[in-house]
């Protein structure tokens, strides 16, 4: 059950609207193919609602609805009158599942919380909902008040609910704990249906996953990129792993939409995915080292089960200061480049020198790189900038007006835009439009500045851009972002017009 939705959305500074909440379950159930969501909590906003029954509207169509889930609260009919409202057909019952809760927060004994879910229970019922039942705080309870968890688990195990699930709230169990606790539970309540629920405060989720699942878990809970409360839940990516390839758990997970979701939710939460981050940061299938390179040459001596093709990703070789000839050849080899052993040494020299100065070498850097060191010319520019003009006025829209020249020929457009490098874009693209030329469409920006925050000092952009189904990043380096960003854009419509000029028939 993947909790993006709900528990993922607890994130601080993190909220999706209504559109973004649908596009996201759309293709946590058509394509990833997860079992269940959670997609609300009861009576938390307004926007919360929207969201909520555009969802289910959409479910219904598709006979998903009894895959969705709305937490709900012990507090008589409203959280349920909500549900129906919203258009649900089944609810996750949050109850407290440690005496310490129940006692500190509720003031309430055993017999009194019990009598409460008991009569939500009843109700859901009689309106046609489904309940499952959350038991807040589960682990605290196993540790300081397990008779508790089992006169709760007890009575629930008599009641109308489909499945019970258990929480480690505040991420505090390791995974000999979380062994021992679930199996006790599955052993002492044989034929009752339990979900984990890891939160990773330890950093822990994804081996707690693994270990309640060994020791019998009917399900887990996921959400994507890890998203949630404090250091968040477990990843949906990292559980996809630990089932297909730890486990080798029958699921109906498909791995090859991963990284399209990843991204999706990247974008709409704002917050980016650590490149180092399992399955789905950017440099997880990138290898650093020379050596790596080399073995991989000589029959993927640096592979492991987790291929990046599985997850809709390419193997990459990083270029910098520990690349070596081998790294630089896989490289040329993407760039349909092939160079004598000698320039390949002049090559991998500049490369490290640079990779020395901290300086960052992409895939598309290498035709420049060659240039350069060879001094052949080999990166033309096809297209020169001839000039640009950039314009901000207060309450009005920037505005762009730029020339180009293209095979001796000069083109002037001038354009508004959303931003500086919108209107200089727009520009650009009145161009591209009257010459019926190809373009790529940008994908991701990031602008980065070294710390301190010195205003004089040298701002990096990195655009990444997709063409003709390949991804290319490109990069640009001056004291303003905006021109940072239009030397890397020159840059990709250089790397495509050279690739157009390779392409074209002699006559031509």
């Amino acid at each position: 059950m993947d909790t993006t939705l709900r528990d993922g959305e607890q994130t601080t500074g993190v909220s999706f609207n209504d559109s973004e909440k649908l596009a996201i379950a759309q293709m946590l159930l058509d394509e990833i193919r997860v079992n269940r969501i959670e997609i609300a909590s009861a009576r938390v906003s307004e926007g919360e609602f929207r969201a909520a029954k555009r969802i289910t509207e959409w479910a219904k169509k598709k006979n998903y609805l009894d895959q969705v889930e709305i937490l709900s609260f012990v507090d008589g009919t409203l959280s349920l009158d909500w549900v129906v409202e919203a258009g649900g057909k089944c609810i996750n019952l949050l109850t407290k599942g440690s005496l310490n809760h129940l006692e500190g927060q509720l003031r309430k004994t055993p017999s009194e919380h019990f009598s409460d879910i008991d009569k939500v229970i009843e109700e859901a019922g009689k309106r046609g909902i489904s309940v499952n039942v959350y038991l807040e705080d589960w682990s605290n309870g196993m540790i300081h008040s397990p008779g508790y968890v089992f006169e709760m688990i007890g009575h629930l195990s008599k009641r109308e609910v489909k499945r019970i699930m258990l929480p480690d709230t505040l991420g505090i169990l390791n995974p000999d704990q979380t062994f021992e606790f679930c199996r006790t539970i599955v052993d002492r309540y044989p034929g009752v249906h339990f979900d984990y629920h890891a939160h990773n405060d330890y950093d822990l989720a994804a081996a707690n996953v693994y270990a309640s699942v060994k020791a019998g878990i009917n399900g887990v809970h996921t959400t994507v990129n890890g998203l949630g409360e404090r250091a968040g839940n477990v990843p949906l990516a990292s559980v996809i792993g630990v089932l297909n390839d730890q486990l080798k758990a029958e699921n109906s997970l498909v791995e090859s939409k991963l990284s399209k979701l990843s991204k999706m939710v990247e974008l709409f939460s704002g917050l980016r995915i650590p490149a180092n981050k399992p399955l789905t940061g950017e440099y997880v299938f990138t290898q650093c080292c020379g050596v790596h390179a080399d073995g991989d040459n000589k029959g993927n001596l640096y592979f492991n089960d987790l291929l990046p093709e599985r997850f809709g990703r390419m193997r990459r070789y990083a270029l910098g200061k520990t690349s070596g000839k081998a790294s630089i050849k896989k490289n040329l080899e993407e760039l349909g480049i092939t160079l004598s052993r000698e320039d390949i040494d002049k090559v991998t020299r500049r490369v490290i020198e640079l990779g020395d100065k901290k300086e960052i070498v992409t895939t598309e850097d290498l035709p420049y790189i060659i240039s350069d060191v060879l001094k052949n010319g080999y990166q033309e520019q096809q297209i020169e900038l001839v000039n640009y003009h950039l314009s901000v006025v207060h309450g009005l829209k920037p505005v762009a007006s730029l020339s180009i020249c293209i095979n001796d020929k000069v083109y002037s457009e001038t354009s508004v835009g959303d931003g500086q490098y919108d209107a200089f874009m727009k520009a650009m693209w009145k161009i591209y439009g009257k010459l019926d030329k190809p373009r790529p469409v940008l994908k991701d920006y990031l602008v980065t500045i070294p710390p301190g925050g010195k205003t004089d000092a040298l701002v990096e952009t990195t655009i990444t851009w997709e063409y003709e189904g390949m991804e290319y990043k490109t990069r640009g380096l001056d004291a303003d972002q905006t021109e940072a960003a239009i030397k890397a854009t020159m840059k990709m419509l250089n790397i495509i017009a050279n690739q157009e000029l390779k392409t074209r028939p002699a006559s031509d």
